[in-house]
């Protein structure tokens, strides 16, 4: 909604915009921009009447803002909806749908664009480093992260269907947004949908080594299909493997057909996000772009606010984010980690704080996904609604669960040492963590 924000501003719109606990990036980004953010959902938010109200899907029913909006008979849209009556509708769309890795996927794709000289628009659920702002209106190309979570309170469809886009990125399906979805295959219906809006002189770029989408492409497909996959099996349009030596995937050989075409060398590292460029170098080639001219992009491509990022470094000591929140992106981004710093101590803290994170849907597999790290530190909040004693059980002694952040932060800084990499893992601000546990070190580190 902040990125649909900045682009209504750039369009030339007065915007304002109303919500609660917004934290960085999105806050700063816009505060920069000169959107106006009421805290809140009180009635007065509409206090002159807005022309048009776009409706973000954390709206319900019974919100005072939402049962003012439909009393007065204010006009308002849901955010996919602006979209694609105001900015989409005569653009060369690529949407990048998936579980996992969607804002990286497109911030890579929207940079390779960039670096070819296309200038795209693009809006992404992150901030981009290359770019410093995660949505911009640009020209012909449109670069678009494609959810599935559903539109608004008055349209339960996923957002993506509203996109129509000319390629697409399927990168992966797993079981996720337990709050709306009872099942994988009410996603993998979702997915269908999305694949019947891309026209038959479109590409659909899809990961082949997913079974899920497999199926949902055997439910109907009327576009032309281009594989990718780390294996490089023969069927597969799109391969990629390490480079020598590169057991972290810094640097990764692209194939097309079996043909090797070039090596990303870059600041990246895991497997996961040499899929995620194989799936843009391909959604590039189908706008035109070379595939060494996408090599060449990516080599300078220098990632995402919030993906493995460093927050700091003290006595020894450093601190990454990470938005990571599903149990398949926690043991990527461990086993990323892992491949980068070798013998070393990964300390994984984890804030459970998506919705089904909260609702226990992965609570049997949790433990596996973070059984890679050499120690667990579990937020535990009063309100999470499931135990979580049989995760840290199953840890053998290196998890700990506490529910208070501040506790949290005082306790783990006491157990690092010089040397350590502490990965935060939430899709949330996390309470503050990162600054308070940096603080906490600093307090340990000796006067000079």
């Amino acid at each position: 909604m902040g990125g649909i924000a900045a682009l209504a501003r750039a369009a030339g719109h007065r915007v304002t915009g109303s919500d609660q606990n917004v934290y960085p990036p999105m806050s700063t980004q816009l505060a920069a921009l000169g959107i106006e953010l009421i805290e809140g959902y009180a009635p007065e938010q509409l206090e002159p009447q807005p022309d048009v109200v776009i409706v973000g899907n954390v709206m319900r029913r019974g919100v005072p803002v939402v049962e003012a909006l439909l009393d007065r008979g204010i006009d308002y849209v849901s955010g996919p909806q602006w979209l694609a009556r105001e900015l989409l509708r005569d653009r060369w769309v690529l949407a990048v749908a998936g579980t996992h890795g969607k804002t990286t996927t497109s911030s890579m794709l929207a940079w390779i664009l960039e670096h070819a000289g296309l200038a795209p628009g693009f809006l992404i659920g992150g901030v981009p480093a290359n770019f410093s702002v995660s949505a911009r209106l640009g020209g012909t190309f449109f670069v678009i992260e494609a959810d599935e979570y559903d539109t608004a309170f008055f349209d339960k469809r996923a957002k993506f269907v509203h996109y129509r886009p000319r390629t697409a990125i399927l990168n992966n399906l797993e079981y996720d947004h337990a709050d709306i979805y009872p099942d994988v295959a009410s996603i993998q219906r979702q997915f269908h949908h999305l694949v019947r809006t891309v026209p038959g002189s479109g590409r659909i770029i899809w990961n082949a080594g997913d079974a899920h989408l497999k199926e949902t492409l055997a439910m109907g497909c009327w576009t032309p299909l281009e594989g990718f996959s780390r294996a490089g099996a023969p069927e597969v349009h799109w391969s990629a493997r390490p480079a020598h030596a590169a057991a972290d995937y810094s640097a990764f050989e692209v194939l097309e057909r079996g043909a090797p075409c070039g090596t990303v060398h870059w600041d990246l590292m895991g497997v996961h996000n040499m899929e995620n460029a194989l799936a843009a170098i391909a959604a590039a080639h189908h706008a035109g772009v070379p595939v060494r001219e996408s090599i060449e992009a990516l080599a300078s491509f220098q990632g995402v606010a919030r993906r493995m990022q460093l927050r700091g470094e003290v006595n020894g000591v450093r601190v990454y984010d990470d938005f990571a929140h599903h149990p398949t992106a926690i043991a990527t981004t461990v086993d990323g980690l892992r491949r980068r710093v070798g013998s070393a101590r990964i300390i994984a803290v984890l804030e459970p704080r998506s919705n089904t994170m909260r609702m226990g849907v992965h609570r049997d597999v949790l433990a596996g996904a973070l059984a890679g790290a050499d120690e667990v530190w579990l937020y535990v909040p009063a309100d999470l609604g499931w135990d979580t004693t049989p995760v840290l059980t199953a840890l053998r002694g290196r998890a700990h669960g506490r529910g208070d952040v501040n506790l949290l932060a005082k306790d783990l800084s006491a157990s690092l040492r010089p040397g350590d990499h502490v990965l935060v893992m939430s899709n949330g601000g996390f309470g503050g963590l990162h600054e308070k546990l940096l603080a906490e070190l600093a307090r340990k580190t000796p006067a000079a």
